[in-house]
């Protein structure tokens, strides 16, 4: 019974998937995997071949691996590697080269010969890379084919480089990138303009000669093509679905990553489920927003002829369903997102009182707040709540070097007109001009350069809090240490930035904390600092009785939603509001037309918050509530 309750609810994936609660533990287990092929091949005294993959997504892999090395004794001498891919041209002694990742994560800390590394060749000649492939394949193949390979997949289906219109069997070749994996590496290269448009990869064939596959994803971020992998029909279109047709593959996700497969994400339609309050809630908004028909209008052939025949059975009819869910909807919406005073809050997202709320608004970047909840951060302040803003990172990252140029001429030519000695300027600006003709993609800047964009960054945010109506005196820059230790190394301590939070609530004493949520990259800038706020928050609630009665609200950014059954507060705004929140917006001046990480969207940030913001308000309104010009949404966090 129990394998035919599995296959009943993975009937909708087309290839074995296993779910673990998080990225770390799934590293492990695929560590442990790749670790028993090589002892089974060193207690045979044979060669043990691995495929590997680059990016964020095995890096824990590799770390585990290196544990096991350094700790238990596990050898890499009898093991050969082959890598994917490699950019083209690429040196190898480059920052963003496969082989200085690799050796990074991996080959400087075991004991692998340097003879048995395998990396695709980036710094041949075009006439010399055919003949390196076939030798690439033939050197697989001499040693008796891959015992495991290891994949990533990226948003555009691939896994290698192999792009959409590679072919099932396809060999190791020169490819031409996709131009959404060359933003997605943007980053690394200081724009998309210095990423490579070539690559040299194992093909889909190649890959399918292993005997042993697994690809790895992990977070949100990859859900949506994770399920047109694991769900859809097999096309070029998206490499990844080739992996369908093999017998030897299987998926392995975090969460995160396998949230939009239909057993996590509308699971009544894969099996029988406990109808709870929350997913009775997601499966009505689901059903309302499938069909275009406004909650109050579902019947129930709505609910039986779509999966949902046992809800309307245990919990129905399906009119009072509807009332309930849309009650619960219509209580989430409130132009008091302080609390209204003095009236009864039983069925309000925020307490009535106090009626006047200390309030911190924590922005990662210097312009998180405006972008992400403008329209709240002018309700609160207009409606007479001590609110304060955090700047939680100097934002430095995200200025030209041109706007850093304007401003050092501009300090220049002031300090001469106040009559005041300008030589140190003068110097600063010839050697700063003198660096940026000689900067290199993503170096990174003297710590000088990295003040100047700093102070740009903070300029702008005053100029938005102010606008926004608050005193200067509630203004914090915090400038959290992580922010500049990260630029040079990954495994930094957050203790001082914890402190200092905890140094900034306590001053306080918040009821209302609010935070970014956006949680797609678990190693951004926004996750690590929800993670600061949230461990400060935690520690305060031990200590001090204030911060018991803190409520911590979530809120996201220019990209993302929360869902609409996940929202527990929804802010509308008028036109007016709307409006003044763009005005604040454009306070940030270094940020607007081309911002210098833009990410895959080519509309400006203000543009992205405001059809973000209408798009919310506009399903509210599909499900039959009031239509309004926008909303901002909220998710209470829950603490154990």
């Amino acid at each position: 019974m129990a394998r035919l309750n599995l296959l009943e609810e993975t009937r909708f994936e087309k290839v074995p998937v296993t779910v673990y609660p998080n990225q770390d533990v799934a590293s492990i287990q695929v560590a442990n995997r790749i670790a028993s092929i090589i002892k089974e091949k060193q207690a045979k005294g044979e060669t043990a071949v691995l495929g590997l993959a680059t990016g964020a997504t095995p890096i824990k892999v590799y770390k585990e691996l290196v544990r096991l090395h350094k700790e238990e004794g596990l050898s890499f001498k009898n093991v050969v590697t082959f890598n994917l891919d490699e950019y083209y041209p690429m040196q190898p002694t480059a920052p963003q080269s496969y082989v200085i990742f690799m050796n990074k994560n991996l080959f400087d800390h075991v004991d692998i010969p340097r003879e048995n590394i395998n990396i695709p060749d980036g710094t041949l000649s075009e006439d010399k890379v055919q003949e390196f492939c076939q030798a690439y394949e033939q050197k697989i193949s001499d040693l008796g084919g891959l015992d495991i390979q290891i994949l990533g997949i990226g948003r555009t289906g691939h896994i290698g480089f192999n792009e959409p219109g590679s072919a099932p069997n396809s060999g190791t070749r020169i490819v031409t990138l996709d131009d959404l994996t060359r933003r997605d590496a943007s980053h690394d290269f200081g724009g998309k303009e210095n990423v490579p448009t070539k690559a040299i990869t194992m093909g889909v064939g190649t890959i399918f000669k292993a005997r042993e596959i697994i690809l790895m994803a992990w977070n949100e971020k990859k859900a949506e093509i994770v399920k047109k992998a694991v769900e859809g029909e097999i096309s070029s279109d998206i490499p990844a679905t080739f992996l369908q047709l093999s017998d030897n593959v299987e998926f392995i996700l975090d969460e995160g990553a396998a949230c939009l497969l239909t057993r996590f994400d509308t699971p009544w339609l894969a099996h029988d489920v406990e109808w709870t309050d929350s997913l009775i809630k997601k499966a009505v908004v689901w059903l309302s927003l499938r069909l275009n028909k406004a909650i109050l209008k579902l019947t129930d052939d709505d609910y039986n002829n779509n999966g949902m025949a046992s809800l309307s059975t245990t919990k129905g009819p399906a009119y009072a369903i509807n009332i309930k869910i849309f009650n619960e909807l219509q209580r989430t919406i409130t132009g008091w997102p302080g609390g209204k005073p003095g009236v009864d809050d039983s069925n309000r997202p925020e307490r009535a009182e106090p009626a006047r709320k200390n309030a911190i608004l924590f922005s990662p970047h210097p312009d998180d707040d405006v972008i992400s909840m403008g329209g709240t951060f002018i309700r609160l302040a207009d409606q007479g709540h001590n609110v304060h803003v955090a700047y939680q990172t100097s934002g430095n990252n995200a200025v030209w070097d041109d706007d850093a140029r304007r401003f050092l001429e501009f300090a220049t030519d002031i300090t001469k007109e106040l009559g005041s000695d300008a030589s140190k300027l003068e110097t600063l600006y010839k050697d700063s001009n003198e660096y940026f003709a000689k900067k290199q993609p993503k170096e990174i800047d003297p710590e000088i350069i990295r003040k100047v964009k700093a102070y740009i960054r903070k300029g702008e945010a005053i100029a938005g809090s102010r606008f926004v109506g608050l005193p200067d005196e509630n203004i914090h820059f915090q400038d959290l240490p992580f922010y500049d230790r990260q630029k040079f190394s990954k495994d930094v301590s957050f203790e001082d930035d914890i402190q200092q939070t905890i140094e900034l609530m306590r001053q306080v004493k918040p009821h209302q904390v609010f935070a970014a949520g956006d949680f797609h990259d678990p190693h951004g800038t926004h996750k690590v600092c929800f993670d600061i706020i949230l461990e400060a928050l935690t520690r305060l609630r031990a200590t001090e009785e204030w911060a018991k009665d803190c409520w911590l609200w979530l809120y996201r950014g220019a990209w993302y939603e929360f869902p609409i059954h996940e929202i527990e507060m929804a802010v509308p705004l008028s036109p007016q509001e709307v409006k003044r929140k763009r005005l604040a917006i454009f306070k940030h001046q270094s940020q607007k037309d081309l911002p210098v990480f833009p990410g895959d969207d080519p509309r400006e940030f203000w543009v992205r918050a405001e059809d973000r913001t209408t798009y919310t308000a506009g399903l509210y309104h599909k499900l039959g509530l009031a239509n309004y010009e926008a909303i901002e949404a909220f998710v209470k966090w829950k603490f154990d």
